[in-house]
């Protein structure tokens, strides 16, 4: 989908082939917070959740923290929210 991804090891760039799905971060790589309250937003790479084994990104430690707050609640509105703020 037009990413650049980059990887410490050959190995890993193999293990993320076979399989990007499982490694990709979830909502397009936006912040997950952002879309659960209806917006996309970039994100930064130390700001990362990996939750029943999918990765969700935010924009800042600082709104990382907000995330956390009620991540199933945060992930169930943004999930709602996901295909709706593409269009």
């Amino acid at each position: 989908m037009g990413a650049t991804w980059c990887f410490v090891s050959a190995a890993n760039k193999g293990t993320f082939v076979a399989d990007p799905e499982a490694y990709a971060p979830q909502f397009g790589g936006y912040c997950a917070w952002a879309v659960s309250e209806g917006y996309t937003a970039s994100t930064t790479p130390e700001a990362w959740s990996i939750v029943d084994g999918k990765l969700y990104l935010n924009y800042s430690r600082r709104i990382q923290r907000r995330w956390e707050k009620d991540i199933p609640g945060n992930i169930s509105c943004a999930t709602a929210n996901w295909p709706k703020i593409l269009g």
